[in-house]
């Protein structure tokens, strides 16, 4: 049983370029930063931009007005005319290309050359200020936040502490190697969840960088071509062209070699890059590996599909790319991709990169629209021992952001923390009794299927040897993910209502198991507990709150504070008379993450999707201010996207 590779997580940072520590398990002594950006150099270079419009602009639905706009922005930046550079070597004006409009509704187009940083903040500067455009930035090719690798030399011991409950399957390594299925202290307690869920019929989305063939996987979806490749770059994706591709094969992601390290690291030393990752079939095997066939090890649920989407490949992956992949994985259209005829129940991105979620970045709204549809969105909270609201996917509203423990049940002393994270599940603390240093231990890692190869995938995969540990939030998130495919199989397999994002996000933290150590951060509401959640689910009324009486109303300019959340979300009510103006609705205070929606006339969803009005920002202070309100009642739905929240105030207000 070999591990090889070191797994890295696409980064979907809002902010051009972060240092993250890159640390392999076995000598973490000589971790050294890997940059979250266009390049590992100190001077980015971009030729990639998301332009959003403003509706009713004529760029919104013209292309060529987009170029003309853009073109424009050149000209006003001074790039638009030749340059000789200190070396002599002349610099051609600059010419822009439109690639395609993304799901979201932004515009994406392409620079003749890539700009420097300097000359990338004059255009965008140039183009945000334009009064048709709402935000613009580059598409930022994101990089990998790396997981920590078990040694090679490993050989196989037996768990003293952990004991298998009901079900055991006949998989060879389950009992020595896979501790968080069934450890009491610190695992998922999916070991006990099997007796009543197995995930059939429930499809899950890995976003990420593709599968491999192995022969303890079901790859079907990636051989039938239902699967895809949104890579939209052929340097990245390794294709030979720019199309994106059916499939959602992983060909490898390595970086130690020409042209990647340069187009990477601005080097020429290997050392600098690294091997293929073959995180995406790691993660498909936590996810969905097959169970009881007596090869290898077991996965959570292990008869669902998994549904293969790569987004990332050498160098990272881009923006635009895993923005597209959301709505689509979510049942949303795709120019020039096939409709989706079985959308994914579940979402899983074990992706993470610095920069706060908001609504200037295309993920952000591609979210929004799966949650929308009924997809729930699981990402992984990131490794980087720092507050995972700095963090994006990890702080986009909606998510259940997941932070990783170790056998013990301790946080992990990688893992991101703080008020946004949902829960956490076993990702491993790599060392004895998760110790942030001493002895690695088997049981600091995290088993499951990989590919050997270090470049291009090795075929056959071999079933005995084609295994390894990690160690991270990228696989504490498959965790969860993986259990919410449980519950949505164990609900449709009893003829039960499927429950909304909301409303799954609040069975995982109700049901989850409390913390068995005091924390020294904040990570959730507790570890996952697959087994309580499918429990909990089938024995839940999540009937979303009724617009009559359940709604508790406020009184004009009066704050209602101790505000707590509930399952379903809570319901406010304002009665606006004929005259007034500017209704002002705002949450406050308390901890905890909050979304408001507001409709007119009757309660908005459980979700918020036909909400007139909406606020869904990081924190508890949310508002919406409507100039001219009709004279009726308002409801305002409070919910908990990332849990709960807690001690918060609900204000409304009007002017008369």
């Amino acid at each position: 049983m070999k591990s090889l590779h070191s797994f890295r997580m696409g980064a979907l940072a809002a902010a051009l370029v972060l240092a993250v520590p890159v640390l392999h398990a076995a000598n973490l002594s000589t971790s050294s930063p890997r940059f979250i950006g266009m390049s590992q150099t100190g001077e980015q270079s971009f030729d990639r931009f998301i332009i959003t419009y403003k509706s009713g602009s004529a760029e919104r639905s013209n292309k060529d007005a987009v170029l003309q706009n853009v073109n424009a922005a050149v000209g006003r930046a001074g790039l638009n005319r030749a340059t000789k550079l200190s070396t002599g070597a002349t610099v051609a004006p600059l010419s822009v290309s439109y690639k395609r409009k993304l799901a979201v509704g932004s515009e994406l187009v392409h620079t003749s050359r890539k700009l420097s940083q300097s000359e990338a903040d004059a255009l965008v500067a140039q183009l945000a200020a334009d009064p048709a455009v709402a935000s613009v930035h580059p598409d930022y090719k994101r990089y990998a936040v790396k997981d920590f690798t078990a040694p090679t030399s490993w050989q196989a011991t037996m768990l003293a502490a952990a004991q298998p409950q009901t079900f055991t399957p006949n998989d060879p390594y389950y009992q020595q190697y896979q501790w968080n299925f069934f450890n009491t202290t610190g695992g998922a307690d999916v070991n006990n969840a099997w007796d009543i869920a197995d995930g059939t019929g429930v499809t899950v989305a890995v976003i990420d960088t593709g599968i491999t063939q192995h022969p303890d996987l079901d790859y079907s979806l990636a051989t039938d071509n239902i699967g895809y490749d949104f890579i939209t770059d052929s340097l990245v994706s390794g294709r030979a062209t720019d199309d994106r591709v059916p499939g959602g094969w992983d060909l490898g992601d390595w970086d130690n070699t020409q042209p990647y390290l340069q187009e990477c690291y601005g080097s020429n030393n290997p050392n600098d890059g690294e091997p293929s990752s073959w995180h995406g079939t790691v993660v498909s095997g936590e996810v969905a590996e097959l169970t009881n066939n007596g090869v290898g090890m077991a996965g959570i649920a292990y008869n669902a599909k998994v549904l293969p989407v790569r987004v990332l490949g050498h160098c990272g992956g881009y923006d635009s790319d895993i923005s597209d992949a959301i709505e689509w994985a979510s049942g949303g259209h795709i120019d020039g991709v096939p409709d989706l005829a079985q959308p994914a129940q579940v979402i899983n991105m074990s992706l993470g990169g610095q920069g706060t979620c908001d609504a200037s970045v295309p993920e952000y709204t591609a979210i929004q629209d799966a949650i929308s549809r009924g997809t729930t969105v699981v990402v992984a909270a990131g490794n980087s021992t720092a507050d995972a609201s700095n963090f994006t996917p990890a702080s986009c509203p909606g998510v259940i952001s997941v932070a990783s423990n170790g056998i013990t049940g301790k946080r992990a002393f990688y893992s991101n923390y703080g008020k946004g994270v949902t829960i956490s599940a076993p990702g491993g603390g790599i060392y004895a009794n998760d110790a942030s240093s001493g002895a690695e231990v088997n049981n600091g890692f995290v088993w499951q299927a990989i590919n050997l190869g270090t470049t291009t995938p090795t075929y056959p995969a071999d079933p005995v040897e084609a295994y390894g540990g990690m160690a991270g939030t990228s696989q504490a998130a498959p965790h969860v993910a993986g259990t919410v495919a449980l519950v949505v199989g164990a609900l449709k397999a009893a003829g039960m209502p499927a429950l909304s994002p909301a409303d799954m996000t609040n069975v995982l933290v109700k049901s989850a198991r409390a913390f068995p150590v005091t924390e020294d951060q904040p990570i959730g509401a507790g570890i996952v507990d697959a087994y309580a959640a499918v429990n909990l689910a089938l024995n839940s009324d999540t009937t979303p709150p009724n617009p009559g009486d359940n709604a508790t109303p406020l009184t004009k300019g009066a704050l209602l504070s101790g505000q707590n959340s509930t399952s379903t979300g809570n319901l406010y009510s304002i009665v606006v008379p004929a005259g007034a103006t500017t209704l002002n609705i705002r949450t406050l205070g308390g901890s905890g993450n909050v979304g408001l929606y507001v409709k007119a006339g009757s309660a908005p969803s459980a979700n918020g999707g036909n909400a007139d009005f909406s606020s869904i920002k990081p924190g508890t202070s949310e508002a919406v201010v409507i100039p001219q309100p009709q004279a009726t009642t308002y409801y305002i739905l409070v919910t908990a996207p990332q849990g709960s929240f807690s001690n918060i105030s609900v204000l409304a207000d009007y002017n008369l």
